[in-house]
C-alpha cells in the first residue's frame, strides 16, 4: 500500500514526498507523550496540490493526517497515516479586508507572522496562544485554540467566520452561514446538523458544562439555530472531518495601550481564590505562574533578567493581570484598582505595575514559554500533559486545585500549575517518569481528576483538545447518546473513516504504551562519549530534553534557528535534529546510532550558532550535540582533506602568513577557484581570507597605569586582521589597562581549539585546550582578566572547555576569567572604573551593529551596543538578524554557499544595503566576511570603531 502511494505521489504531487525512516520518525511525534510513525509525509506547494495528495490517499485507502506546526500536546498530529504538512508552503495571507476586519488565510500561516503583517493596519488576530511564534492558523482551527486573552476575545470557534474545505468524499466548498454555503453536499450536511440539534438539544444542554473553556468532541452546542454557522462544526474537529484549505477569520482592533499588574501571593491557594474577584475588574487576561515555573525560569538565561525585574520576594504564585484599551489612563486605573483589591483581600503592597511596552512583552514571553520552562527539568521525571487543561467554574478553582494536589501527593508526585486563571483553565501537569511506572500512575491520576472535574461541573478538555490523550474521556463526560452523535457526524463527512482516525471517535486508551514515545524496552546508548553530558544524565537525556513544542520554528528577531528559517524543513530545525538524534541513539534508525547518515544529514546545515543553547527553554544545545556526532561520525568514516586543512589552520598559521603573497598570485590565476573547489571543497564563488603578518604589540600604545589584562590573540584576528588587535590594545591602554599577551615557546601559536571541534577532532581540541589553559594559568591565578575579540574563540573558554575537561579546576577558573573585550570594557565604564578620552570634535554618527550568534547566546551583545554608545555623537542601532550564514567555514564549503547566502538575505544583507552612510560594525570575522561578500560593505570590529575616535 505505501509503495503504491509513494509512487503515485512522486508522479502526481507538486511538492515534497518523503517516505524515508528519518523523516517519518521526525513526524512521528508532536509535543505530546506519543510517538506513532506515519506512512509517509507529503508537503504540497499549493492548495490544489494538497487536494491531489488527499485524493490519492483516499483512492489508495490510506489514512490522512493534516498537520501544521506539530505543537499539539495531546497527540492530535501523530498517527499511522499520510501526513499533509501545510506549514512549509501553504503560508499565504490571501486577503485582508480592513473595513470588515476579516482575513482569509491558508492553513500554514503562522499566527505571529500574520499579526506582524496586520500591525500596520491597526488590527490583530487575538486568539493569542502561547505557541504563537510557531502555531499555524490551520492547526489552531483544528484544535479550537483559545489563548491568554480569551476572556476578552473568545476562542477560535468565536473568531472563524467560514472555512473553505475539502471533504474526503471528494467535494470542495465553503462552510459558513447559509448564505455562504456553495455546495449541495455541504447544504445537505447543514440540514443533517440542524436535525441533530433538534433531536439532541436537551441532551446537549444537560451534558455541556457551564464554563467558557470546553473543546471536547465536536461543537454540538454551536448547532443551535441562532447564528447557525456550519464552519463552527469544523473548528475543533482535529482534522477528523475535512481538510481546511482557506480559513476566514475575524480580526480585532489592536489595543493602543496596555497596563500589566503582577499580583504576588504567599500561597498558591490564595491566588486561585482571588481569580474570581480579579476578573470582575474587567481585565483582558489573568494568567497564573507558580513557584516551580518561577524557579525554573530563573535558571534560563533568556528569562532570568526579566524575572528578577518583576518579582518581589519569594511568592508561591503570581497572577499576571492585563488591562488593554484605546487610552492609557483607564488601563493604569485598572492596575490601581487591582492593587486596592489585593489590599482588601489581605495582600497590601503586592502588585508590581508594568506600563512600559517592552517590559510587558518580556514578562509575557516568560509566561508564553510556560510549557518549555516546565519541561526544562532535567532527568526522566517530566511534567506530563494529560489533565493539563481541565476547566472548572472560578468559584471552585481554589478547592479544585487543592484537591488535585492531594491526588498528586497520594500517588507520590507533585504537579506544576500555570496559565489561564481568568477562565478556570489551568495547565496542570503531574511530574511522572514515562520510561518507568508513569503510565500506571497517569491512569490513576486521570481517573481521580475526572471525578473532581465532574464534581465541580467542569470540562475535562478545556483548551488543548482531545487527541490520543483525552478522546477516550469523551464518552464518560458526554454519555452514550452524545458519543454516538459524534460518530454519526464523522460518518457524514468521512464515511471511510480515513481522516485522522483514532481521534474523538473510536479512540484508543490514553495509556496504550505501544503509542508512547518511550515504549517498553526503550533505551539509549552512546559510547564512548567525547564530551561531558553528566548534567543531563548522559547524552540520551540531553537529546530527550526536547519536548517538541517547536519554539525553534520561530521567525522573530532571535537567533534560533537560522537554517530552519532558510529552508523551512523539519529536518533543519532544532526539534527535528533532536528527534533524529533521539531516534538514532535509541536504535530506531539502524545500527549506526549517533553516527548514522540520517543524523549527519540532519546536522549538515546546523551552523552551531548556539541560539538554541540560550533561546530553547529546555536547553537543547545542538552545537554541542553536533560536536559529539562529528566525533563519532568521523571516527567511522574518516576525515576529508578539507577537514584536515580547516582543523589545522591555526597550527599552520605562520606558514599561511609566510606563503600568503604566493597564494594570492596562485588563487588569482584563471581556473584556480574551480580547482580549489574540486580539490578542497571550498565554493568557487567565495573570496578567500587573506593571511598577513601577525600583530606585534605596541608597548607604548597598550601600556596603561591600571591593572593588567591579557589580550588573547586568536588565529583569525592575529593572522588575518591584526589591525583589530592593535585597535583593541590602543583602546584598552587608553582606558588605563596594562595590556599583555600570553606567550608560548616555539613557533606554534596558542589556539582555542575551535577549528578542531568544528571538524569532530575532539581529542586534538582537548589537547589544545590543555595547552591554552596552561599558558593562561599564571595570569588567571593572579586574577588577570583574559580578554578576546573573536566571540567564537573566546566563548570556547567559557563553554566547550568545561565539556572537554569536566571537573578541571583550571578550566573552570579560566571560564570565569574570560570575557569579550567589549563586554569587559563596557562593564568597567558603566561602573566608573574606566573612562575613555575622545579626540576633540569626535562625532561617530549612525552605527549599525550586527551581533555574532555567540554574543547573543551568551548575552553579551547588549554590552557591545552599550560600549559603542559611549562614543560622542554615536547613534547605535542593532541590526535585527539571525545568523549571518557564514558561521566559520560553513559558508565557504561547497554545498553550503547557497543556503549560507539565503540565511544572510533573510534580514542581515538587506539591512546593510539600506543602511546608507551608517558605519557597519560586527565582532565576528566570518560575519564581516559575509557582509563584504554579500553586500560589498566593509564592516569594522567594534574596537576599530572605538579606536578611530580616540
Amino acid at each position: 500500500m505505501s509503495r503504491a502511494l509513494e509512487e503515485r505521489l512522486r508522479r502526481e504531487l507538486d511538492g515534497e514526498v518523503h517516505f524515508d525512516a528519518a523523516t517519518r520518525g521526525r513526524y512521528s511525534t508532536d509535543a505530546s507523550i506519543y510517538q506513532v510513525t506515519p506512512i509517509g509525509v507529503a508537503i504540497p506547494r499549493t492548495r490544489d496540490a494538497a487536494v491531489v495528495a488527499l485524493q490519492v490517499a483516499i483512492e489508495e485507502g490510506v489514512a490522512i493526517l493534516p498537520r501544521g506546526g506539530g505543537t499539539s500536546q495531546c497527540g492530535q498530529t501523530v498517527g499511522e497515516a499520510l501526513v499533509i504538512d501545510a506549514s512549509k508552503f501553504l503560508t499565504n495571507v490571501i486577503e485582508v479586508d480592513v473595513a470588515a476586519r476579516r482575513a482569509v488565510v491558508e492553513p500554514g500561516v503562522v499566527l505571529d507572522q500574520l499579526n506582524n503583517g496586520l500591525r500596520a493596519k491597526g488590527l490583530w488576530y487575538p486568539v493569542d496562544v502561547s505557541t504563537a511564534a510557531q502555531a499555524t492558523i490551520g492547526g489552531m482551527t483544528g484544535n479550537n485554540s483559545c489563548g491568554s486573552r480569551s476572556l476578552a476575545y473568545g476562542n477560535m470557534v468565536d473568531r472563524v467566520a467560514a472555512i473553505d474545505a475539502w471533504l474526503p468524499t471528494g467535494e470542495r466548498g465553503r462552510f459558513g452561514v447559509d448564505a455562504n454555503v456553495d455546495h449541495a453536499r455541504i447544504r445537505q450536511i447543514a440540514a443533517q446538523a440542524r436535525a441533530l440539534w433538534a433531536r439532541e438539544r436537551e441532551e446537549i444542554a444537560a451534558r455541556f458544562p457551564p464554563v467558557a473553556r470546553r473543546v471536547a468532541g465536536y461543537n454540538l452546542d454551536r448547532l443551535a439555530p441562532e447564528g447557525f454557522n456550519l464552519a463552527k462544526l469544523l473548528v475543533g474537529s482535529e482534522g477528523t472531518l475535512a481538510w481546511s484549505e482557506k480559513i476566514h477569520i475575524d480580526l480585532a482592533p489592536l489595543p493602543r495601550h496596555k497596563a500589566l499588574g503582577v499580583a504576588h501571593f504567599p500561597r498558591f491557594y490564595d491566588a486561585m481564590d482571588a481569580a474570581q474577584h480579579i476578573v470582575k475588574l474587567g481585565p483582558c487576561a489573568v494568567e497564573l505562574v507558580d513557584r516551580t515555573m518561577l524557579e525554573l525560569s530563573r535558571r534560563i538565561p533568556a528569562f532570568a533578567g526579566t524575572v528578577k525585574g518583576f518579582l518581589k520576594g519569594e511568592p508561591d504564585a503570581i497572577l499576571l493581570v492585563e488591562f488593554a484599551g484605546e487610552s492609557l489612563a483607564p488601563q493604569e486605573e485598572g492596575v490601581r484598582r487591582l492593587a486596592e483589591l489585593m489590599a482588601d483581600l489581605g495582600f497590601p503592597d503586592s502588585v508590581v505595575p508594568i506600563v512600559d511596552a517592552n517590559a510587558q512583552k518580556a514578562v509575557w514571553e516568560v509566561r508564553k514559554a510556560g510549557l518549555n520552562i516546565m519541561m526544562s527539568m532535567k532527568g526522566d521525571g517530566k511534567p506530563v500533559s494529560f489533565i493539563e487543561d481541565c476547566a472548572v467554574p472560578l468559584p471552585h478553582l481554589a478547592e479544585y486545585t487543592a484537591q488535585l494536589s492531594d491526588v498528586f501527593r497520594k500517588h507520590g508526585t507533585e504537579g506544576t500549575f500555570y496559565a489561564h486563571a481568568s477562565v478556570g483553565c489551568l495547565h496542570v501537569r503531574p511530574i511522572l517518569n514515562m520510561k518507568g511506572d508513569g503510565a500506571k500512575r497517569m491512569r490513576a491520576i486521570a481517573e481521580e481528576a475526572a471525578e473532581l472535574v465532574r464534581r465541580y461541573k467542569g470540562a475535562y478538555s478545556g483548551e488543548h483538545g482531545d487527541g490520543l490523550v483525552r478522546s477516550e474521556w469523551i464518552a464518560p463526560f458526554f454519555g452514550p447518546r452524545l458519543t454516538a452523535t459524534l460518530a454519526e457526524i464523522k460518518g457524514w463527512f468521512d464515511p471511510k473513516g480515513l481522516m485522522n482516525p483514532g481521534k474523538i471517535v473510536n479512540p484508543p486508551k490514553q495509556d496504550d504504551r505501544s503509542l508512547f514515545r518511550y515504549k517498553p524496552g526503550y533505551e539509549t546508548k552512546v559510547v564512548p562519549i567525547a564530551l561531558d553530558w553528566n548534567a543531563w544524565g548522559g547524552f540520551g537525556g540531553a537529546v530527550e530534553m526536547c519536548n517538541n513544542n517547536g519554539h525553534c520554528r520561530k521567525f522573530d528577531a532571535g537567533t534560533m534557528c537560522p537554517s530552519y528559517r532558510a529552508t523551512r524543513s523539519e529536518k533543519d530545525v532544532t526539534r527535528g535534529r533532536a528527534n533524529t538524534l533521539r531516534l538514532a541513539v535509541s536504535g530506531q534508525l539502524g545500527r549506526e546510532g549517533i553516527a548514522d547518515d540520517a543524523v549527519h544529514e540532519a546536522l549538515d546545515l546546523c551552523v552551531s550558532c548556539k541560539g538554541c543553547k540560550r533561546e530553547c527553554p529546555t536547553g537543547v544545545d545542538m552545537a554541542r550535540m553536533k560536536i559529539e556526532h562529528l566525533f563519532h561520525y568521523k571516527r567511522r568514516h574518516g576525515f576529508t582533506l578539507r577537514d584536515r586543512l580547516v582543523a589545522n589552520m591555526p597550527r599552520h598559521a605562520r606558514w599561511h602568513s609566510r606563503l600568503a603573497p604566493l597564494a594570492r598570485v596562485a588563487t588569482a590565476m584563471p581556473g584556480a577557484a574551480a580547482l580549489i573547489e574540486w580539490v578542497v571543497g571550498i565554493d568557487r564563488r567565495r573570496a578567500l581570507p587573506r593571511w598577513t603578518k601577525p600583530w606585534l604589540p605596541n608597548a607604548a600604545a597598550s601600556k596603561g597605569t591600571g591593572r593588567e589584562v591579557v589580550l588573547f590573540a586568536d588565529t583569525f584576528n592575529n593572522w588575518q586582521e591584526p589591525a583589530n588587535l592593535a585597535a583593541a590594545a590602543k583602546v584598552l591602554g587608553a582606558a588605563g589597562f596594562n595590556v599583555v599577551t600570553a606567550q608560548v615557546a616555539g613557533e606554534r601559536p596558542l589556539c582555542c581549539g575551535r577549528t578542531y571541534l568544528a571538524t569532530g577532532m575532539v581529542d586534538e581540541a582537548r589537547a589544545e585546550a590543555r595547552r591554552t589553559i596552561a599558558a593562561l594559568k599564571p595570569f588567571v591565578d593572579r586574577g588577570t582578566p583574559i580578554l578576546g575579540l573573536e566571540p567564537s574563540c573566546l566563548f570556547t573558554f567559557r563553554d566547550e572547555y568545561l565539556a572537554l575537561l569536566p571537573g578541571d579546576a583550571d578550566a573552570e577558573r579560566l571560564a570565569k576569567a574570560a570575557h569579550l573585550a567589549d563586554e569587559f570594557l563596557a562593564a568597567e565604564v558603566r561602573e566608573g572604573r574606566s573612562k575613555l578620552a575622545w579626540r576633540e570634535g569626535a562625532q561617530a554618527g549612525d552605527i549599525r551593529v550586527h551581533g555574532h550568534c555567540h554574543q547573543k547566546a551568551f548575552d553579551t551583545f547588549s554590552a557591545t551596543l552599550e560600549l559603542l554608545r559611549v562614543i560622542p555623537g554615536a547613534k547605535v542601532e542593532p541590526i535585527e538578524s539571525s545568523c549571518c550564514g557564514m558561521a566559520g567555514t560553513f559558508g565557504y564549503e561547497k554545498g553550503h554557499y547557497d543556503v549560507s547566502m539565503k540565511m544572510a538575505e533573510l534580514s542581515l544583507l538587506p539591512a546593510v544595503r539600506s543602511a546608507g552612510n551608517a558605519r557597519i560594525v560586527a565582532a565576528g570575522t566570518s560575519c564581516r566576511h559575509q557582509i563584504a561578500d554579500g553586500a560589498g560593505r566593509e564592516a569594522a570590529h567594534p574596537f576599530v570603531t572605538l579606536a578611530e575616535f580616540l
